[in-house]
């Protein structure tokens, strides 16, 4: 195999590799001398089939399996022997008009090969970053509200001989009928409703309101246009309703017996769980804010080359996003407006490009810290992930489990985002990070944009370094600006 480079301009990298005929000429008879021992030819014994005899049954299909291999193997051996990390699978462009040649063992087999490299990452100075991590303490009087809130969803009720009104608890029967006639789905006995909860129906409560128990009503109501049920929407249904039962809710005392009543302890113990519930909540934004500022530090600090099928790749994968998510919602781009006005395509398309832009040099530089810091990803981690993965699909973990069992890419793109937050809490030891208290308000604005903030996307065959480093990115595209 003979390789020359033909062009090494920035990171693009082409190569020319020529094959000699005798090499696929050898590797032919290679394959049908091993070929002859197991195929089965009437006339002809076990491994004794002359090779003339097998040239001609399956010489043709033979050579492009040889040619096939012949490349692969001539790819990758060329860019290894350069020490050359290419970005992406590297692209082969061979001239269709001589294989003719090649196939009849005339003429060498030469190919094109071309590519990116990874640009070389010069990383230091991460101890002279400093970054603001918002912070926010759970206070006494937001626990004691959540308590409140808590003692609400909770409260008991006991049995009244009265009118029903507002915020008694109602046990009843209803039929529905639409024209006189019963509706699937309209019927039910036994169930609770609190009046003023707003549950139902508009104004199906609000017509139970001094009603007693045992007293029949009707209820008159109209579905919503935009009801779930889309052969109710809209029209007017009659409810026959028996009142069974009228409760008035019992003032809830916080106490042991409350919080027993909810699975804990004592009333301390209820509150230290509710605190550390909502405490986590505010960390969680807090390391999202830092986390944000933190990528945005490094973004601003680290400026390199980038291989430009990667940022295609990445803005095109976002751009499918964009167009999914105007459809979904009606939308489409204005075309009378200017091209670099407010809303037009070519505005967003600008927006984005540099956003796919962000995400790659991100992606790249934490990857070359992970590695150079020996980041790695347990097993153990990935299990937990694939767990948490699982719950999100309640009776459908099976089938979870399955799709990842049989595709290693879904959890690469689980351990992914795991890789990455290690990576930046790495950086965030090293950085100077200064904890700054502020309102909850201040705490969760912008949340939207920060939660799902990662480096960036895609399966760049970057891990030539037996790393997993391609980085997971989030899907709320509109946010990462």
């Amino acid at each position: 195999m003979e390789v020359t480079e033909t062009r090494a301009e920035g990171l693009a990298r082409e190569l020319k590799v020529t094959v000699p005929a005798a090499t696929l000429d050898a590797r032919l008879n290679a394959y049908l001398d091993d070929l002859r021992q197991k195929v089965r030819l009437k006339g002809f014994r076990p491994g004794k089939v002359p090779m003339a005899h097998l040239k001609k049954m399956y010489g043709r299909s033979a050579m492009a399996e040889v040619i096939n291999d012949v490349m692969t193997e001539s790819v990758r051996g060329a860019v290894e022997e350069r020490s050359e990390k290419p970005a992406l699978q590297p692209d082969v462009d061979i001239d269709e008009t001589s294989m003719a040649d090649v196939m009849d063992g005339k003429s060498d087999l030469s190919f094109a090969v071309k590519y990116e490299i990874l640009p070389e990452i010069e990383v230091s100075g991460l101890d002279e970053i400093t970054v603001e991590k918002p912070v926010y303490e759970v206070p006494a009087e937001e626990l004691d509200a959540e308590l409140a809130k808590l003692a609400e969803n909770y409260k008991d009720y006991e049995a009244v001989e009265r009118a029903a009104q507002d915020d008694d608890r109602l046990k009843i029967d209803f039929v529905g009928k639409i024209d006189d006639v019963p509706f699937e789905g309209g019927s039910a006995e036994g169930i609770d409703i609190v009046l003023g909860q707003g549950r139902f129906i508009p104004g199906f409560e609000e017509q139970l309101t001094g009603a007693t128990a045992g007293q029949p009503v009707t209820v008159t109501v109209t579905f919503p246009e935009d009801y779930g049920a889309a052969h109710l929407a809209g029209k007017e249904a009659v409810f026959d309703v028996t009142v069974q039962e009228v409760a008035a809710p019992k003032e809830t005392v916080l106490d042991d017996a409350f919080a027993e009543k909810l699975g804990m302890e004592n009333l301390e113990k209820l509150r230290e769980a509710l605190k550390g519930q909502m405490q986590g909540s505010y960390d969680q934004a807090s390391r999202a804010k830092v986390k944000r500022a933190l990528l945005d530090a490094l973004d601003e600090k680290f400026k390199f080359t980038l291989p430009q099928k990667l940022v295609d790749t990445e803005f095109d994968s976002i751009w499918r996003q964009v167009e999914h998510e105007m459809k979904d919602k009606g939308e489409e781009f204005d075309a009378s407006l200017a091209a670099d006005a407010d809303g037009s395509e070519a505005k967003t398309r600008a927006d984005y490009q540099t956003i796919a832009e962000r995400r790659v040099r991100l992606g790249l530089l934490l990857s070359e810290v992970g590695q150079k810091a020996e980041v790695q990803v347990t097993d153990e981690e990935v299990q937990r992930a694939l767990q948490q993965r699982m719950q999100q699909f309640p009776g459908q973990e099976r089938q979870v489990l399955e799709y990842y069992q049989k595709n290693p890419q879904a959890v690469a793109s689980l351990r992914a985002p795991i890789f990455e937050d290690k990576v930046v809490d790495y950086i965030l030891e090293l950085a100077t990070v200064n904890t700054l208290p502020v309102s909850k308000e201040e705490l969760l604005k912008g949340m939207d944009e920060d939660e799902h903030d990662h480096a960036h996307d895609h399966d760049h065959d970057h891990h030539h370094h037996d790393h997993d480093h391609d980085h997971h990115h989030d899907h709320d595209h509109h946010h990462d600006h």
